[in-house]
């Protein structure tokens, strides 16, 4: 039987998989991710704060934002500056508690010296910094409310609310699962390169790859552009071309299987065509490159979903199930679901003509490999 010693996740979120992996007994896990944003939230997950500390913190917060401290104003860093076209996404008032509160989080996280509580509060400082933008909810691309003038919002509440929802969330979900056990974890704001870092060798991969390149299917690096240009990522609206498929190739994939569907949207538009190559390339490359690192008899889990271009599904599980096969291993099994808690529409327009539309992904598929 096999062992379960470590999990690695190559795109690693907001690390649910992590999570699934503490289930299962697993104590060791290696992450990569190249949002920040996203880094922050699988550290803030996986990182043992105990419960007096959270709630130390919480009261100190609340403290020293009845205090009249203009330290905590003081933009002398540039801070506001980093958004771009800040007065556009974020009314005046607004940004001055943004830039207040985030001073009294680095301040409280200092004075108790716990850099873990500083991944969770900034984590709520994230969700509250794009609550109070004038961006749209529901959207992982940037798009300004309508009728934006006319809000308002109270910052401290929406702050508060977070904090203890976040904080519940922590405490009944994670903490459990963390305390009492000697968990080990590495998140690094980078992709996976098998010669770059000096890993052991893996049992378990457990991941969600994107489902198409960001540009085209769901744009996270937009998603949390706000708060990585807070906190200091250059480049951050840039994001999204640095992920996978985001810079478009110059020739067409036409490896296996998906080399048909490829060719069936060439047809249609040779741009596109190499749009998805782009994407087709860069998944062949990771799925290489990754296989070197899994122990013999070690298992991987891709959960992803089929998109739909130019009313063509490509069948990307059937793609990571070849290429996996062609690196030594086996294909054990491909189980399909219903796709929960769709953000997307369930159908849209691909050819931007009235009244012509087609479904969007409404199931993904968990493909599962064996090194052999």
């Amino acid at each position: 039987m096999q062992k379960k010693t470590n999990l690695l996740d190559p795109y690693c979120g907001s690390g649910s998989s992590f999570i699934s992996g503490l289930e299962y007994g697993i104590k060791n896990f290696i992450g990569f991710d190249l949002n920040p944003l996203a880094v922050m939230i699988s550290n803030a997950k996986l990182t043992l704060v105990h419960e007096n500390i959270l709630y130390d913190a919480k009261y100190l917060i609340l403290e020293e934002l009845n205090k009249n401290n203009k330290i905590y104003t003081n933009n002398s860093n540039n801070i506001l500056s980093r958004i771009t076209n800040i007065d556009f996404w974020i009314n005046k008032d607004a940004q001055n508690i943004l830039l207040k509160l985030y001073n009294i989080i680095n301040y409280i996280c200092q004075k108790i010296d716990n850099y873990s509580l500083n991944n969770l509060l900034l984590v709520v400082f994230s969700e509250t910094l794009r609550e109070v933008s004038y961006t749209r909810n529901n959207e992982f691309k940037l798009f300004r409310m309508k009728n934006y003038e006319t809000y308002k919002p109270n910052v401290i509440d929406i702050f508060t609310n977070k904090l203890d929802d976040i904080y519940t969330k922590y405490l009944n979900y994670y903490y459990p699962k963390l305390i009492g056990n000697n968990i080990k974890y590495h998140i690094y704001n980078s992709i996976f390169e098998n010669k770059k870092y000096n890993l052991d060798k893996i049992d378990t991969i457990l991941t969600s790859p994107p489902y198409g390149d960001s540009k085209t299917t769901v744009a996270y690096g937009q998603f949390s552009t706000f708060i990585n240009e807070w906190t200091g990522m250059e480049k951050a609206r840039k994001l999204d071309s640095y992920l996978m498929g985001g810079k478009k190739a110059k020739t067409l994939y036409t490896s296996g299987l998906i080399r048909e569907y490829i060719e069936n949207i060439k047809n249609i538009s040779p741009n596109r065509a190499l749009e998805i190559s782009s994407f087709y390339f860069d998944l062949d490359n990771s799925i290489t490159d990754l296989a070197h690192i899994v122990n013999q008899y070690g298992k991987v889990f891709y959960v992803v979903g089929n998109r739909r271009v130019k009313d063509i599904e490509l069948p990307t599980d059937k793609f990571i199930a070849e290429k996996f096969v062609q690196n030594g291993f086996k294909h054990l099994t491909t189980i399909k679901r219903k796709i929960s808690n769709k953000t997307m529409p369930v159908r849209n327009s691909p050819t931007n003509k009235a009244g012509v539309s087609s479904n969007t992904m409404n199931y993904e598929y968990i493909v599962v490999c064996e090194k052999i």
